[in-house]
């Protein structure tokens, strides 16, 4: 727990240099670089940052030195992540996200690595096998398929801020400039750009249901298993939905709380991905570009899902569980319900 928590905390500091407007490149690209380094530096802070969560810069030096009390192993896996996240965002504060090969290499920067970076910590722990850790692919896969909802999902909110995430590659298929999807005369070109970025976003669903088999431990379970089924949740109420450009699509707070207290087994994960893939399957438009690919995956992702398909079951409820999963979702309502409120206020700022 305090491994993920300090490993949580360090990537935000990261993430908050990153996002931060007022840091030239030539101070910027230098910090990120040597970001790693200053974990161990007891006196390493940054006080000039104009970000929310400057705090966690600030107060740096709290951070460093609870991570220097961590076990060894933890301090060599969250050194390592900390380190290549901060040499691939600074590629990117450089560059666009043009091909689809860069948006899964930008993906892959800043989740894929976290991904990765935990799967080692849970088999470092020894509460999962040594797989878990080593099979970089399958965790690599895990962060992307998040991070690739969250970018599909943000459109108007980043176009708000000046931010770009979609790749070049797939938008300039349908607009001259990202920003035009966005205007009510190109939408049904835009709803087709946003179903092929989708449909490349579900062929991680695969790799996370191989994931989550191989996990014994049930908080690691329910902790890695509860943001998956969101994002297919999201993905399902995005797919084919003008309204991705037009304010924030998400899914109801009910709807939330059900997929936080379902997603404790495989087999209940798997009968969620169904379900939701089955969703989108019967909202694919016969004349949309992407129909075929979009069927192609939809039918790996049935396979896999399907009762007594390939993965066994490892995991059952216990009342227990359910006890802490309640908890969890109620928690979680309030926490969703402060962060749907602030990003309908953003969003009405900025069409006002």
């Amino acid at each position: 727990r305090h491994a993920v928590c300090i490993f949580y905390l360090v990537l935000r500091a990261l993430d908050t240099i990153e996002d931060d407007m007022s840091i030239s490149l030539d101070v910027k690209v230098p910090m990120l670089h040597e970001f790693h380094s200053y974990l161990y530096q007891p006196e390493w802070k940054y006080m000039e940052s104009k970000e929310k969560d400057r705090q966690v810069l600030e107060d740096f030096p709290t951070i460093s030195m609870e991570f220097r009390n961590l076990s060894k192993v933890y301090q060599e896996v969250i050194s390592d992540i900390c380190h290549k996240m901060g040499v691939g965002m600074a590629e990117f504060l450089e560059k666009k996200v043009d091909s689809q090969h860069e948006w899964d290499k930008y993906c892959h920067y800043v989740a894929g690595l976290v991904g990765i970076g935990l799967s080692r910590l849970f088999s470092a722990s020894e509460l999962e096998d040594p797989i878990v850790g080593q099979d970089t692919e399958l965790a690599n896969s895990m962060g992307l398929f998040l991070q690739k909802t969250n970018i599909i999902r943000d459109y108007l909110e980043d176009q708000l801020e000046g931010r770009e995430f979609w790749p070049r590659e797939v938008w300039s298929r349908y607009a001259k400039k990202l920003s035009d999807l966005a205007k009510p005369e190109n939408i049904d070109m835009a709803v087709q750009c946003l179903n092929e970025l989708i449909t490349n976003a579900l062929h991680h669903v695969p790799d996370v249901l191989t994931y989550l088999s191989r996990l014994k431990n049930q908080s690691v379970f329910n902790f890695c298993a509860i943001p998956q089924v969101m994002a297919i949740a999201t993905l399902a109420a995005c797919y084919n939905n003008k309204h991705v450009f037009r304010g924030v699509v998400k899914i109801r707070k009910g709807q939330a709380v059900t997929l936080m207290m379902d997603a404790t087994n495989i087999q209940a994960v798997k009968a969620i991905m169904y379900q939701y893939v089955e969703e989108i399957y019967q909202k694919i438009p016969s004349t949309d570009p992407s129909s075929n690919k979009t069927q192609q995956v939809i039918a790996s992702i049935r396979t896999m899902s399907l009762p007594g398909g390939p993965m066994a079951s490892r995991h059952h409820y216990s009342p227990i569980y359910l006890s802490c999963a309640m908890l969890l979702a109620a928690l979680s309502w309030q926490y969703l319900s402060t962060i749907t409120k602030a990003t309908e206020e953003y969003v009405q700022a900025g069409e006002n």
